[in-house]
């Protein structure tokens, strides 16, 4: 396939290389001229994205993706696949993908999980929204770039499922953190905890695949001195684009509003920037109890 990537950026430079590797022809386009191997430098994102199959975007927020959509949607051949991998909000997903469909393009919407070791290894899951025509021509790339691509529904459907996910995971990994803060003040140990939740019912991603304290669980970015597999500043943009999304759909969210809050104060007002999200450990040890 003839494929466009615009956003040769930590997740988009190595997904735009797998592709590359696996014998597709790619022209990559990012504003700050990096070069990927085997990808074609194009000069700007409309001369990646002309007579492409596929056009891929992995862009930083909704608002760059509308401003790229701007530029790239009026020189993509009819029929050709826009296929979007940025995690954005819900709104600028569905109109991006509108805008595509009225211009004879399909459009999917198509945030990924797995990081940047994901992106690297190509085992990505990517939770899609979009028209099927659209994901059955995008299967093929999906199955180079990542090792699971679940179709979610219309477009926008790709980044709900994302946000409802990361708002269980930003909530369960805070709370995970509190209790074994919790348990350290009781005087019960640590790997005690941890055999016993584990296999309990309150088991849990965040406490038995990527344990917040150190020496305990699997190895995780607690044991790397929290450098991050996943970076706080990353859970609070998903946690906000959450909050938005449940705002727009006047949706209850308070446990999701609480981690928005307890993890905007650990990146913005502690030293939570450039951790891994599950650094809340540390900023919970040191801590009393609030009446």
């Amino acid at each position: 396939m003839k494929i466009g990537f615009i956003g040769l950026g930590n997740m988009g430079g190595p997904m735009a290389a797998n592709l590359a590797k696996a014998g597709h022809e790619v022209t990559g386009f990012d504003t700050a001229g990096v070069t990927i191997d085997g990808v074609t430098v194009a000069a700007s994102a409309e001369d990646a994205a002309r007579d492409r199959d596929v056009v891929i975007t992995m862009l930083p927020n909704g608002a760059i993706l509308r401003a790229v959509a701007d530029q790239v949607i009026p020189v993509m051949q009819p029929g050709a696949v826009l296929l979007d991998c940025s995690t954005v909000d819900v709104e600028s997903a569905r109109a991006v993908a509108a805008q595509a469909n009225a211009a004879g393009l399909s459009a999917l919407d198509a945030p990924v999980s797995g990081g940047v070791g994901g992106a690297t290894a190509g085992t990505l899951t990517f939770m899609v929204g979009g028209d099927e025509a659209g994901f059955n021509v995008a299967s093929e790339l999906f199955d180079i770039m990542g090792q699971k691509s679940v179709h979610c529904g219309p477009s926008g459907n790709g980044q709900a499922a994302k946000i409802c996910n990361n708002m269980i995971l930003g909530a369960t990994m805070i709370v995970t953190c509190e209790a074994f803060a919790l348990a350290d003040k009781l005087g019960l140990d640590r790997q005690a905890m941890f055999d016993v939740v584990s296999t309990s019912s309150g088991y849990s991603w965040s406490m038995n695949a990527y344990c917040p304290a150190p020496g305990v669980g699997p190895q995780s970015p607690a044991d790397n001195g929290y450098k991050p597999g996943f970076a706080a500043e990353l859970m609070l943009k998903d946690l906000r684009l959450a909050q938005q999304a449940a705002e727009a759909a006047d949706a209850d969210t308070p446990i999701g509003a609480a981690a928005t809050a307890l993890y905007a104060q650990f990146v913005e007002d502690e030293d939570g920037q450039g951790m891994d999200f599950s650094a809340m450990l540390p900023r919970f040890e040191g801590r009393g109890h609030k009446s």
